[in-house]
């Protein structure tokens, strides 16, 4: 006996705004804070915030679990209504020459951060003395970057943002050498290696937490238009 074919049952059409509850259920991370700060930040700097409605807010901030429990703290805002940084990073030629960007520090600091040009490799030299290299908010001209780092009875540090690829190869004798690696989501994102060689001193590079690359052309424009 033929068993009598049912009709297909309708495809139920997924209920509105269901993806955007289930990324608002997510729990929040340090550099989901960190991030919701600086808007109001900026809030409070342009006068959108009194200081007792930032202080009401960054209190939530805190005590914030999930992504949905701190969207709304910066739903008035204008910085909430701009689109998220999307897309491919853009890059120069690749040129595998060029010169070397040097940071000498003996007896001395040498400190490199804002807004500057990564060159594609950067020699930093510690004697007696302390070197820092930001790169939170440097311009990348180039996928990759060297940083070829010594310290002898020295200081280098290294801070990069925390949406990059991060490496390193090294050693210390009597001294400390540590990087704290990354791998980023995006798979042309820029990647920053640092090498080096400690003897009774350190080397240390991390991430910034709440810091992260923007795509190369929106900088430049931001950069040249002001």
């Amino acid at each position: 006996m033929d068993l009598e074919k049912q009709p297909p049952k309708p495809v139920v059409p997924a209920e509105p705004g269901a993806a955007a509850r289930v990324s608002d259920a997510l729990r929040a991370s340090d550099a989901d804070r960190d991030r919701i700060a600086d808007i109001l930040r900026d809030a409070l700097a342009e006068g959108r915030l009194d200081p007792e409605e930032h202080s009401e807010r960054i209190d939530a901030v805190l005590r914030a679990k999930t992504v949905g429990e701190l969207q709304p703290l910066i739903q008035d805002l204008p910085q909430a209504r701009k689109a998220p940084e999307t897309g491919a990073y853009s890059y120069g030629a690749e040129e595998q020459t060029g010169a070397a960007e040097n940071l000498i520090a003996v007896f001395s600091s040498s400190l490199r951060k804002g807004r500057w040009r990564v060159s594609r490799r950067t020699n930093a030299f510690a004697v007696f003395g302390s070197i820092e290299i930001d790169l939170t908010q440097a311009l990348f001209e180039q996928r990759m970057t060297v940083i070829n780092a010594t310290s002898i009875f020295g200081n280098v540090e290294v801070r990069v943002p925390e949406n990059i690829t991060l490496r390193g190869n090294g050693s210390g004798i009597f001294g400390n050498f540590e990087v704290r690696t990354l791998e980023a989501v995006e798979p042309d994102a820029p990647v920053v290696v640092v090498n080096g060689y400690s003897v009774f001193g350190n080397i240390e590079a991390k991430p910034k937490r709440g810091r992260r690359v923007a795509d190369l052309q929106d900088r430049m424009r931001k950069y040249f238009l002001g």
